[in-house]
């Protein structure tokens, strides 16, 4: 999960709305075993796909920026950089689950060996130690295929803009075919098929990596057509209010045909409403970019931090809430109680930032002290040509 640098307040905004609604929604699932807050928690996990989209956009950006600018992509740089984002937090969490489990919560996870390749979701089980790390192993994929895609269709001399929008065309009609088929095997209570739908479905590659292309999508409008994009970040009410009404119908579709009870998963939802549903934050995500817009004005208290502590919110939050029912239960606070909501998010962003602080934070240090950028550095100039 990438972070905006430097910080823009739209972006900030949607990624801590994202860890918001993960937040909310695996509150209810394992820790109230209700919905605490309300619709949040019904339609939380769409936060996953928030991510995916954001993640789509920040990535695309950097490296179709610098591809722009005549810049040299510089892979073992690219990925090296990736690493040190990612890996030091997940090492920490991996750690405390592997000598702490099952204290942390969940069964038998997969083995060690598929968390450190990134291939944990790969017929993931639900609630296994560690589980969530699905979705970071989906990044890691994306990161993995993405700059050597830009890297090949760079060397394209014509036609490449062309390719590029057929390609992501191609690619989510693929997964919507991919995810239609995958149905009619697994979305049905009949049989009992329905108990293989988050093993390959919800946790699949094939029917996730999808959602990072209207991302991708956005930085390709940005710097492939700067003229339609310049168009465009003059109606930043117009986008907003686009965004909204489109993941407000996304979000009533969800909530009445996502899982219908006694038939199983509906078929449009899982066909293409993964697809819609991404498309529709790409909407928020482009009123976000607008200069002067309400998301790029506006400056909600909290969502700087929770932007930034997002990562580490991401991976610790489902531990730290595990391991507090039982105090709970010895105070005879119920789970279900506001007060436990309280005491659980307290401690949930405490655990975060310390994360973020001590773990986060130098490695980013190292990071772009290293290896301070994406692309090759430019050969020095020979001495009698330099100014």
């Amino acid at each position: 999960m990438t972070p905006p640098s430097p910080r823009q307040h739209g972006l900030d905004t949607l990624r801590a709305a994202a860890i918001v609604l993960v937040y909310a929604y695996h509150y209810a699932l394992f820790v109230s075993r209700e919905p605490t807050f309300g619709w949040l928690s019904e339609l939380g996990w769409v936060g996953v796909d928030l991510f995916f989209v954001l993640s789509g956009y920040l990535i695309a950006n950097q490296l179709l920026g610098g591809l722009r600018r005549g810049e040299a992509l510089s892979l073992p740089r690219f990925y090296g950089r990736r690493l040190l984002r990612t890996l030091p937090n997940f090492y920490v969490v991996l750690a405390a689950f592997w000598l702490l489990s099952p204290a942390l919560g969940g069964r038998e996870p997969p083995p060690l060996w598929r968390f450190l390749s990134f291939t944990q979701n790969i017929n993931l089980q639900p609630g296994t130690a560690f589980s969530h790390a699905w979705s970071l192993c989906i990044e890691e994929q994306f990161y993995l295929l993405l700059p050597a895609a830009l890297l090949l269709g760079s060397r394209l001399r014509r036609h490449r803009r062309t390719l590029a929008w057929g390609l992501i065309a191609l690619l989510t009609l693929a997964a919507c075919g991919w995810r239609d088929h995958l149905w009619r095997r697994y979305g049905l209570e009949a049989g009992d098929a329905v108990q293989g739908y988050y093993p390959n479905v919800y946790y699949a590659s094939l029917s996730r990596l999808d959602e990072f292309l209207p991302g991708v999508a956005v930085a390709l409008l940005k710097h492939g057509h700067p003229r339609a994009w310049a168009a465009l970040m003059t109606m930043p009410r117009r986008l907003l209010a686009l965004g909204l009404a489109a993941c407000a119908l996304m979000g009533a579709l969800l909530l009445q045909g996502y899982y219908i009870d006694g038939y199983g998963y509906g078929h449009a939802m899982t066909t293409v409403g993964y697809s819609a549903l991404a498309w529709a934050f790409a909407l928020l995500l482009t009123a976000s970019l607008c200069p002067g817009g309400p998301l790029a004005r506006w400056r909600l208290p909290g969502a700087n931090p929770l932007a930034r502590w997002s990562y580490a919110l991401y991976l610790t939050h489902k531990p730290i809430a595990f391991v507090l029912l039982k105090p709970l239960a010895w105070a005879g606070i119920a789970a279900a109680s506001g007060a436990a909501a309280l005491i659980v998010t307290a401690a949930c962003l405490l655990g975060g930032w310390l994360l973020y602080r001590g773990v986060e934070l130098p490695f980013l240090a190292l990071r772009d002290r290293w290896l301070p950028g994406n692309f090759a550095p430019a050969p020095a100039l020979p001495a009698g040509q330099r100014a």
